[in-house]
């Protein structure tokens, strides 16, 4: 009886952590779409529908000419305009608004996203703080204190990449990683900028590629990007049980481990634990040149004042924004590929399992996971939104300022034809990631 109620009390728990998953994407996706909804009322468009979800009708209600829908799928919404295809073009429609009008109105849902990670960004910030990128110590006799960096120094810039945080820096060496030995940087020490440039030690040698908890069970805390791990699928949460059949149970026993068997150019084979289950990978790892900075600096948050609170929860909204980016380069440029791209699914299984995880630590550390989960999302939709291809907001937005330059519309019927293929495609990279998700859970 005890276990089955165990059992029953995590079934409940992982049905809730979804439930907040759909809540927090349903939230973002009707702000987004709020966007054009408030920007096409000003403009004088008249909207048929504001739905959330996809797929059959569940509840409606009409009020004025617009139809309020919640829809079976949870995943998306739509602002449904009259004309909005180009197939009307008279008062009330789409196209009868100014270029202008229309631009507001398409660029208006992706800016609404950025202003919705802004607001959940001034919530951590005021409770949380922001993470200063602090130098907290500085290696003696090595190439950093050679060069003058000093504990308490701010880094202003890293390999030529502004910082403002923290994670600015540990995202720069997650993304591209540490293989330059030549390290350039600006600190601030008492309100003077000071260029620092020196040679770090480095060492080529085998390495997997991940970074695990040293104390406790060695859970994986991150997976480098391009790294050994990455290509055999292992992911960060993973637990690792054994390796190459000897079993492991904390960080020190896998650090013993690996000391006493160094790594070489044969594929090792990697047990975790994930989601309660145990999966084998064999992992094969690579010659990359390890750099080691000669210095340590902050990732924890410390609490700021009210100007504070603004300009960091700017920084916060910029972080996630500039993240997705560089992600995207490096997709189009081959570091990731799109096996590593994860969907509704996916995420709303990240979501629920990282929101589980931090129940122990307390309320307020469950509900700022919640709200970082919120400005993770609300910012990508928001630059996912603005690229430039077909079907989406920045592929219509293309079209628009053509227009305002040209002084002439685009043939609507061109037009068209171009959205519906991108939307099949689109369509068709949703399902592939869908299935992809299913896979990997």
């Amino acid at each position: 009886m005890y276990i089955d109620r165990l059992e029953a009390d995590g079934k409940l728990s992982k049905l809730l952590n979804i439930l907040v998953a759909i809540i927090i994407f349903s939230v973002i996706v009707v702000f987004h779409e709020l966007g054009h909804f408030l920007l096409a009322k000003k403009n004088g468009i008249e909207v048929t529908e504001f739905s959330l979800g996809m797929g059959p009708r569940l509840l409606s209600t009409v009020k004025g000419n617009t139809r309020y829908s919640l829809k079976l799928f949870p995943i998306g919404g739509s602002c449904m305009m009259v004309g909005e295809d180009g197939e009307e073009d008279g008062p009330g429609s789409f196209g009868h608004a100014s270029v202008w009008g229309r631009i507001s109105v398409v660029a208006a849902g992706p800016i609404f996203n950025f202003i919705l990670a802004f607001v959940f960004a001034l919530v951590i910030t005021s409770v949380m703080g922001y993470d200063p990128p602090k130098v907290l110590s500085v290696e003696e006799n090595s190439p950093a204190e050679e060069a003058g960096l000093q504990v308490g120094d701010i880094i202003t810039s890293f390999q030529g990449k502004h910082i403002s945080i923290g994670r600015d820096i540990s995202l720069y060496e997650s993304l591209y990683g540490m293989q330059q030995d030549q390290i350039k940087m600006t600190v601030k020490r008492d309100g003077k900028k000071i260029d620092l440039n020196f040679k770090a030690a480095s060492e080529k040698k085998y390495m997997l590629g991940f970074s695990y908890v040293p104390d406790g069970e060695p859970e994986i805390t991150e997976v480098f990007v391009d790294g050994a791990m990455m290509k055999a699928g292992v992911l960060a949460g993973d637990v690792i049980t054994a390796v190459d059949g000897t079993k492991v149970s904390t960080g020190e026993e896998l650090q013993t481990y690996l000391g006493e068997h160094p790594l070489g150019e044969n594929a090792v084979t990697i047990t975790v634990s994930r989601d309660g289950k145990e999966k084998e990978f064999t992992v094969q790892p690579t010659v990359r040149t390890q750099v080691s900075t000669g210095f340590v600096y902050n990732l924890y948050r410390e609490k700021t004042n009210f100007f504070g609170v603004l300009k960091y929860s700017a920084v916060e909204v910029r972080y996630w924004i500039s993240s997705t980016i560089d992600s995207l380069g490096l997709l189009i440029k081959g570091t990731f590929r799109v096996n590593d791209l994860s969907g509704p699914v996916g995420i709303v299984d990240a979501i629920g399992s990282s929101v589980e995880e931090a129940k122990s630590e307390g309320t307020v550390v469950m509900w700022m996971q919640m709200f970082y989960w919120a400005i993770l999302l609300s910012a990508n939709l928001g630059v996912m939104n603005l690229l430039p291809l077909p079907a989406l907001d920045g592929g219509r937005l293309v079209f628009l300022l053509i227009e305002a330059v040209t002084k002439k519309k685009v043939n609507p019927n061109i037009e068209g034809m171009i959205h519906f293929a991108g939307f099949v495609l689109l369509m068709a990279l949703m399902v592939f990631v869908f299935m992809n998700d299913i896979k990997r859970l």
